[in-house]
């Protein structure tokens, strides 16, 4: 797949954007976690969420955006942490993130202006591509370089340490 930089958009146009989202899609590992998972001798153990996260997701609820965890893993944990997120929209064992977007947007009956993506790493170049010439993008701060040349908005912290709730503080701030 061949990208370009993305050039970023003027402050005006980010409030509008932000102002007509109504979903958050964001990839599991490398950003709601910090990319380390740890294995016992019957396989994958556990995964480390940050709480700060959850009260991102929670307070995108509150102002009427609904969030949803797409990841090509198929981890028992990131399960869990969508339900105790009361996530109601969970996408797990995705291969292709771009080609997945479209049965999302049938599914929701949203158009890609409504949808916004926090993504890190190669696998996430597709959507964020989809989205970014109408929606709103944005990565963690220890993402892959190739990814943060295309994304509208570069996270303060690193994935798994609060990305998706900086991510979550500044969509609200462009709404206001």
């Amino acid at each position: 797949m061949k990208t370009q930089q993305w050039k970023k958009l003027p402050q005006k146009e980010l409030r509008t954007r932000a102002r007509r989202l109504k979903l958050v899609l964001t990839d599991s590992d490398g950003v709601l976690t910090d990319t380390g998972v740890y294995y016992s001798e019957n396989g994958e153990a556990f995964k480390r969420f940050s709480i700060r996260d959850g009260m991102g997701v929670e307070r995108l609820r509150i102002a009427g955006v609904e969030t949803a965890i797409i990841t090509g893993e198929k981890s028992e944990s990131v399960r869990r942490r969508a339900e105790k997120l009361q996530m109601p929209r969970l996408y797990l064992g995705v291969n292709d993130k771009r080609d997945k977007l479209e049965s999302i947007l049938q599914e929701t009956g949203l158009t890609i202006a409504q949808i916004a993506y926090i993504g890190d790493d190669m696998n996430d170049l597709g959507i964020i591509d989809a989205i970014k010439g109408r929606g709103l993008t944005a990565a963690p701060s220890d993402a892959m370089p190739v990814v943060l040349d295309m994304i509208h908005y570069r996270c303060t912290f690193p994935g798994g340490h609060g990305a998706f709730r900086d991510f979550a503080e500044w969509i609200l701030r462009m709404r206001a």
